[in-house]
């Protein structure tokens, strides 16, 4: 049975407008049975109109939260009254423009001018760490709780709260760490529903291996992409996935998962992609180069064991202490 697929949609309200104005897009999102994760990134009465319209048509509608990019653009620790009040200002407007949500979506993810950093060199990405790392540690407890008490109200609100993190958090939960929290501002913040963002566009040639060893792992996966969203060049592969590879991520990710998130709408329409899902054959085989995967693993399990490390740094010091006075009391013994 295909998996229920969500679309992704991050355009500003003029491009929305013609993304949707001829009714085609619509027409085929109901013969997928689909939903649309749609980026509020205004509070315009054309986005207003373009949910109205999904509304009407059945198409279920997350509201995918975000900031203005000189907030931050992403939810992190670094913007949590920030998008404590986004929250609110959306909620007036979903009220005042009558507009219905399956669910909300908090994207978790660095300050977006680290983006803008990594584009400048490795030098101003790591300045631009570690200036915000040093002021995060002051608000790290404040702004988690501001956070919890932000999914609290969405809850009081009526409606389910999902998060869209990174996959390395799940390496920062395994090994009780938050090392990444802060550095990075990113959040494990505990949610109704966590999507993953397993994007093998951005790690050729191992993104078929990346997106098996964490979707086995992941409560929901998103994957892509397939074009749109900000611009990472410099940054990332910010090739849009081709057809075959388009092909192979749905189909891991089917067999992984009754429901996968697919980044963008915009994207699969650009390239054709989403007529031809209407006759995708799900049930073709699909596979991924066992050593890819089985390197994937032994990295994963590196990574972890370095977070737990590096929460703990007290340790490798006390073991290399007690190494040495066992070493003395030996020598002395003889």
């Amino acid at each position: 049975m295909p998996p229920h697929m969500t679309f992704f949609c991050e355009l500003e309200a003029a491009q929305l407008e013609v993304l949707f104005e001829s009714g085609q897009v619509i027409a085929t999102l109901q013969k997928l049975d689909a939903g649309v994760a749609l980026a509020i990134r205004d509070f315009s009465t054309e986005r207003a109109a373009v949910v109205r319209r999904l509304n009407e048509a059945g198409i279920p509608v997350t509201a995918w939260l975000l900031l203005p990019e000189e907030e931050g653009y992403w939810f992190n620790l670094d913007n949590a009254p920030l998008a404590v009040q986004r929250y609110q200002d959306f909620q007036a407007w979903s009220q005042n423009e009558h507009l219905k949500w399956l669910r909300i979506g908090l994207d978790i993810e660095p300050d977006f001018r680290l983006i803008t950093a990594l584009k400048e060199g490795v030098m101003p990405a790591l300045r631009f760490i570690f200036s915000t790392a040093s002021h995060r540690k002051k608000r790290f407890a404040s702004a988690r709780l501001l956070y919890r008490q932000l999914v609290e109200q969405i809850h009081n609100d009526g409606y389910e709260v999902e998060a869209y993190q990174l996959p390395l958090i799940l390496e920062e939960r395994r090994s009780r760490s938050f090392v990444l929290q802060r550095w990075l501002g990113v959040l494990d913040l505990e949610v109704d529903r966590e999507v993953l963002m397993l994007y093998s566009s951005f790690s050729r040639p191992w993104g078929d291996a990346l997106l098996l060893s964490y979707g086995k792992d992941a409560q929901n996966i998103a994957i892509g992409s397939t074009g749109g969203g900000v611009d990472l060049e410099g940054v990332a592969d910010t090739r849009p996935l081709d057809w075959q590879e388009f092909s192979r991520d749905l189909l891991i990710a089917g067999l992984l998962k009754p429901e996968v998130a697919i980044f963008s709408l915009e994207g699969c329409v650009q390239q054709g992609y989403l007529e031809k899902l209407i006759q995708f054959d799900w049930q073709q085989s699909v596979q991924v180069e066992r050593r890819k995967y089985v390197l994937v693993q032994q990295v994963r399990r590196l990574l972890a064991a370095a977070l737990w490390i590096l929460e703990r740094p007290w340790l490798p010091a006390a073991l290399l202490i007690l190494m040495v006075l066992l070493q003395i009391r030996r020598k002395k013994s003889n």
